[in-house]
């Protein structure tokens, strides 16, 4: 985090030279005063500019970044960060050898480790950030996965005739089975339970 020290008549003036020398605006900073104005025997003798310590804000994207890499330097890793950001949204695809830890059991850990940076980066934001982390593509291949898996029970259902429920899965990968089943006419996706074992009914229309 950039930071820089100034002086000023005023409070006021420092902040702008602050803001000039660092080339940001206003609300890219943080400050904070050091030492009040004071003014000497009239108005010259002995009198003291203000002092201030200014604080460029990190960027989203800048934050994200560098609290997964202390992250994953805390855990020993070499890890490649493919970053994207593009309307609220922060997309980062880590990359590297032998990276299922971070994926853990059917994506566990990478959730945590989602939840987590965005709890993190958002913290005192005005507009909330959406972060997307991925392990090499994992995400896709798993919605690839689900999509099958949703097609092979719904026809298993409807060839029963019985409903079929399926294994406790968190919220996004309950939502992937739901769009892909949704407007057949010949089975209806319902969830059922509580968090964190909350899951999908399918059922076939009688």
């Amino acid at each position: 985090m950039r930071s820089l020290e100034v002086t000023g008549k005023t409070v006021d003036a420092a902040l702008n030279k602050a803001l000039l020398e660092l080339n940001v605006a206003r609300d890219e900073i943080e400050y904070e005063i050091l030492e009040e104005p004071k003014r000497g025997f009239f108005g010259v003798f002995g009198s003291k500019p203000a002092k201030i310590k200014v604080l460029v804000k990190e960027k989203p994207v800048e934050k994200t970044v560098n609290l997964l890499r202390e992250i994953l330097i805390a855990m020993g890793m070499v890890v490649d960060l493919d970053v994207e950001e593009n309307d609220q949204v922060i997309k980062v695809n880590m990359k590297g050898e032998d990276l299922g830890i971070l994926i853990g059991r059917r994506g566990e850990t990478l959730d945590a480790l989602q939840y987590l940076v965005n709890l993190a980066v958002n913290k005192n934001l005005e507009k909330r950030y959406k972060i997307i982390l991925d392990v090499e593509g994992y995400r896709k291949r798993r919605e690839n996965t689900l999509q099958k898996l949703a097609l092979r029970l719904a026809e298993k259902a409807k060839k029963r005739g019985k409903s079929v429920v399926l294994e406790p899965m968190n919220s996004h990968e309950r939502r992937i089975i739901h769009t892909t089943l949704q407007g057949r006419d010949d089975i209806y996706t319902f969830s059922e339970g509580e968090e964190p074992y909350r899951k999908i009914v399918i059922t076939p229309k009688k």
